[in-house]
C-alpha cells in the first residue's frame, strides 16, 4: 500500500420523482398516528378515499364554465373508482355521472343521482339499455344499430321518449387528411347522415339532444378539431329542423402527478442513457417502459403517462375552450357554444379523482442483494393494489415510519416487490430512490391512487384479498374515517352537514 485512497465509484445521484400533494392529502400523508391506526386495523393494503377532495375539484371545473358564461354538466366518469364514498359525496353537488355499464347504473341510482344527472356511454347490453330507458338517462349512442335496439325497446315497454346524444369519431381538419385518431366509439364523422336519419325514423322513441366524442389522446390540438368537428355537426342537425341543445366532449383532462418538472425531465433523460448503456440500469432486468437499443440507436417510444403536466384538469379545459375554430372563422370555441346557446357537457374521470386518495402498503422485509445494488423491499401488497405503472405513471411513495423518532440512513435505492408467488409481482419495475431507508413495520403510501390505480385491476390472487377501502375527512386539526360503504354526505364531523 502507498498510502492512497482507494477509487470508489460513484454512486449515482438519486433521481426523485416526488408526488404532488395539496394541502388536503399533504395533511393525511402527514398524519402518521392516524395511518397506522388506519392499516393495524384493517390491514394492508388500504386505500383511503378523501370525499371532500372531490367537491373542491368539481367546484375547478365549474369555475371554467363561469369564466366563458357557459351553461352544461360535468359528468364524472365512473369507471375511474368504484368508491361509494366518493360517489355519493359527488351527489351532494351539482355534477352528474357518466355510467357505462348496469352496475355504474345501478350504484349512481343508489347513490343519490336522479335521471337529469346521469349520462350512459360505452358498450352497452340489453339491460342496461333497458335501465337507462325505463328511468329516462340521456343515452349515448353510438351507432345507428344501437338507435334501432334503444328505439325497440322504448316500444316494446311503452317508454316515453328518451333522449340521445350522437356519438361522433374521425374528425377531419382544414389542410389536415385525418387529425384526430381512430376510435372504436362512436360513428365516424362521415356517417353522420346514416344517424340522423335513424333518428327521425324512430323520432317516436328518442330525442335528439345533440352530439359527443370520446379521444384517448392527450393533445388539444385533437380535442379542439373534434368539438369544432361536433359543431359543425350541430348545424346538419338544424339543416332537419332537429333542435340539439348539448357537445359533450369526453374526458381527458389528465392530472399532473409529480411536484416538479424538473425531476421528470431529469429522470426520463436518465432513463434514455439507461436503455442506451451509457449509465447503470434504472428499472428492473433493464425494463426500459418501450424503448430500446438497436446497434447504439434508440428504438420505439417512451410509454408512460406524462406524470409533469403544466396544464391539466380544469386548466386543461379552459385552454382548449379559448382554441380558435379555424373553419368557423378563427373564433374561440367557447365563443360559438355560447353563442349557438349550446350546453357543454365534460366527462372527467382522473381529473375529478385527483388528490382524492392514497394507497397504503406495510414494508415487511428488507434486504440487500449479493452483490450490493438496490435494495429488495418486500411490501404486503399485489402490484394489483396499487396500479399505478398499469397506467404508465412513475411517482415515489412517501415513507410513514413506525418510529417517528427513528431517523433511518439515506437515500437509498430500492426495488419495490408484491406479495404474490410471481416474479412478475412488481410494484414497480423502476429503481425508487427514498430519501432514508424503510423499515418492518413503516408504511408506504402511494399518493393520488384514487384515479383508476385503486380498483380497475384489483384482484383476489392467490386468495389474497384485494385492498378494502376507507373514507376520511379533517374535523378541526384531527382526521375522521369510516368505511367507504358507510360514508354518506350526511356522515357525522364529514362532507355535507
Amino acid at each position: 500500500m502507498d498510502g492512497r485512497p482507494l477509487y470508489v465509484e460513484p454512486q449515482p445521484e438519486p433521481l426523485y420523482l416526488a408526488p404532488r400533494l395539496e394541502p388536503r392529502l399533504r395533511s393525511l400523508v402527514a398524519a402518521h398516528g392516524t395511518l397506522h391506526a388506519l392499516a393495524d386495523a384493517l390491514g394492508s393494503p388500504l386505500h383511503v378515499v378523501v370525499p371532500d377532495q372531490i367537491a373542491e375539484n368539481v367546484e375547478g371545473f365549474r369555475s371554467v364554465y363561469r369564466a366563458h358564461r357557459l351553461p352544461g354538466q360535468i359528468f364524472y366518469a365512473h369507471k375511474a373508482s368504484r368508491s361509494s364514498a366518493l360517489l355519493r359525496r359527488l351527489a351532494a353537488t351539482d355534477a352528474g355521472v357518466d355510467v357505462a355499464s348496469l352496475g355504474e347504473l345501478q350504484h349512481a341510482l343508489g347513490a343519490g343521482f336522479d335521471a337529469r344527472r346521469i349520462t350512459a356511454t360505452g358498450p352497452k347490453n340489453p339491460e342496461f339499455l333497458w335501465l337507462a330507458a325505463r328511468t329516462g338517462v340521456t343515452v349515448s349512442a353510438d351507432s345507428a344499430a344501437e338507435l334501432e335496439q334503444l328505439a325497440a325497446l322504448v316500444r316494446k315497454h311503452a317508454l316515453p321518449a328518451v333522449p340521445v346524444l350522437l356519438r361522433l369519431s374521425g374528425f377531419e381538419a382544414p389542410g389536415v387528411r385525418l387529425l384526430s385518431r381512430r376510435s372504436r366509439f362512436g360513428t365516424p364523422v362521415r356517417g353522420l347522415e346514416v344517424l340522423l336519419e335513424a333518428v327521425e325514423r324512430h323520432g317516436d322513441a328518442v330525442e335528439p339532444a345533440g352530439v359527443a366524442f370520446h379521444l384517448d389522446t392527450t393533445s388539444v390540438a385533437e380535442k379542439a378539431v373534434a368539438l369544432e368537428g361536433c359543431l359543425a355537426a350541430l348545424e346538419a342537425f338544424r339543416s332537419r329542423g332537429l333542435r340539439p341543445r348539448a357537445v359533450d366532449i369526453g374526458g381527458g383532462f389528465g392530472v399532473s402527478y409529480l411536484a416538479e418538472r424538473e425531476q421528470w425531465d431529469a429522470y426520463t433523460t436518465e432513463l434514455t442513457a439507461a436503455v442506451l448503456g451509457r449509465r447503470p440500469p434504472l428499472t428492473w432486468s433493464g425494463h426500459g417502459y418501450g424503448l430500446r437499443a438497436e446497434s447504439g440507436t434508440l428504438r420505439g417510444a417512451l410509454g408512460l403517462y406524462p406524470a409533469y403536466r403544466p396544464v391539466a384538469g380544469a386548466a386543461y379545459l379552459d385552454e382548449l375552450l379559448g382554441r380558435p375554430a379555424a373553419s368557423l372563422g378563427g373564433r374561440p370555441l367557447a365563443s360559438l357554444l355560447l353563442e349557438h346557446l349550446y350546453d357543454l357537457h365534460t366527462e372527467p374521470g382522473r381529473a375529478l379523482l385527483d388528490q382524492c386518495g392514497l394507497t397504503l402498503a406495510r414494508v415487511l422485509e428488507v434486504r440487500a442483494p449479493d452483490g450490493g445494488g438496490p435494495l429488495l423491499v418486500r411490501l404486503a401488497a399485489k402490484a394489483d393494489d396499487v396500479a399505478l405503472e398499469d397506467h404508465g405513471v412513475l411517482v415515489d411513495p412517501v415513507v410513514v415510519p413506525r418510529d417517528a423518532g427513528a431517523a433511518g440512513e439515506g437515500p437509498v435505492a430500492v426495488h419495490l416487490f408484491g406479495s404474490l408467488c410471481l416474479e412478475s409481482d412488481l410494484i414497480t419495475r423502476r429503481t425508487v430512490f427514498l430519501p432514508r431507508r424503510p423499515e418492518p413495520g413503516d408504511l408506504l403510501a402511494f399518493a393520488n391512487t384514487a384515479g383508476y390505480a385503486m380498483d380497475f385491476h384489483a384482484t383476489g390472487a392467490q386468495l389474497q384479498p384485494a385492498a378494502r377501502k376507507v373514507a376520511a375527512w379533517q374535523d378541526g386539526d384531527a382526521w375522521r374515517w369510516c368505511l367507504d360503504e358507510q360514508f354518506w354526505p350526511i356522515t357525522p364531523s364529514g362532507g355535507v352537514q
